[in-house]
């Protein structure tokens, strides 16, 4: 069957509200020749859209304007030197931008097998938060088997996707979130112990829940003035990985006690990172992640699903942070 010439998308018309995100129609992209062209069945929605949606999030050179970091759906066309998948395959992948679409471009390298027994939708929730996750926990915070994890805020996607991950792994989970709701969630999908940062103090708590000790990595999404306190969250030789700052980015910072107890502070982004390095971040998960999702040991949270023409309506939820897991339009 023909490819058709146009498609329908969702663009950001202007920086500012849930509002700017209107339909259009759009030429169908063409695959350079590592990259296969995807006809989209579902798109995750995640944080850097909403960034991106306020003009907060400034959009790669070689990217897509459309929003949209994740998809899952049909291999339709493949470039000149795509090799790895066939017309027909069904993959969900991480996308360089463009996924709220009925087509989309990614790099072959980027694309990952649709896992047993996952539905399109549940599929097109992991990428993002799933490539972010392995990269920062397991390959800059270098989280050993046994070691402990303390997720903040547990109950979004990335949260719910690093206490899967690590309770699948091997380690021991500690997170925080706003509402008791959230944290019965976060036990409920494989936390040792989930503290509510609106009513307990989380650092006297992990500091408890470790027997004084501390964990060994913090995954950080908060920034600001937590980053002291999860200072003293840490285990000597302990890692803190940030992958963002809602609380800002700017703190105080104690470097003795950096020094005294060879604390490491690191951090990453995901989105301008080169084809080659997320190419084998996929490879890491396929290896390492894919047979525990199809072993049903980790399992997508998706807490809505909207019709991509319901993009905006996607956004406010998110912005009103009463979900937990993940948001996901349907093409």
């Amino acid at each position: 069957m023909p490819l058709p010439d146009k498609m329908r998308a969702v663009e950001i018309a202007k920086p500012g509200g849930p509002e700017m995100l209107v339909p259009a129609s759009r030429p169908l992209p063409v695959p350079k020749p590592g990259e296969i062209l995807v006809k989209v069945a579902a798109a995750g929605v995640n944080r850097p859209d909403v960034l991106q949606r306020m003009g907060l999030y400034p959009v790669p050179a070689d990217a897509s304007d459309l929003p949209g970091l994740e998809i899952a759906g049909e291999v339709v066309a493949c470039g000149s030197e795509a090799r790895m998948w066939k017309v027909g395959a069904s993959v969900c992948a991480l996308a360089h931008g463009g996924g709220y679409a009925e087509y989309c471009t990614v790099p072959e390298v980027q694309a990952l097998p649709v896992p047993r027994g996952l539905s399109m939708v549940e599929a097109a929730s992991l990428p993002e938060t799933f490539f972010t996750v392995w990269s920062n926990v397991y390959d800059r915070g270098r989280l050993k088997p046994g070691e402990t994890l303390l997720v903040q805020g547990g109950s979004s996607g990335i949260g719910v996707t690093a206490i899967q991950m690590a309770k699948a792994m091997g380690n021991r989970v500690l997170a925080t979130a706003g509402s008791d709701e959230k944290c019965a969630a976060c036990v409920r999908l494989g936390a040792h112990k989930a503290i509510n940062y609106r009513t307990q103090d989380f650092q006297a708590e992990v500091l408890a829940a470790t027997g004084g000790k501390g964990v060994n990595v913090v995954l950080d999404m908060v920034g600001g003035d937590y980053v002291p306190k999860e200072l003293k969250c840490l285990a000597d030789e302990g890692r803190l990985v940030f992958i963002a700052f809602l609380r800002g980015p700017k703190t105080e910072l104690d470097i003795n006690e950096v020094m005294r107890r060879r604390l490491t502070l690191t951090g990453s982004t995901l989105r301008p990172r080169p084809v080659e390095f997320k190419g084998a971040v996929a490879r890491s998960l396929r290896e390492h992640v894919w047979p525990l999702i199809e072993a049903g040991m980790i399992k997508p949270v998706i807490f809505k699903t909207f019709p991509l023409a319901g993009a905006a309506e996607a956004h406010r939820l998110m912005e009103s942070s009463q979900h937990i897991g993940k948001l996901v339009l349907t093409v």
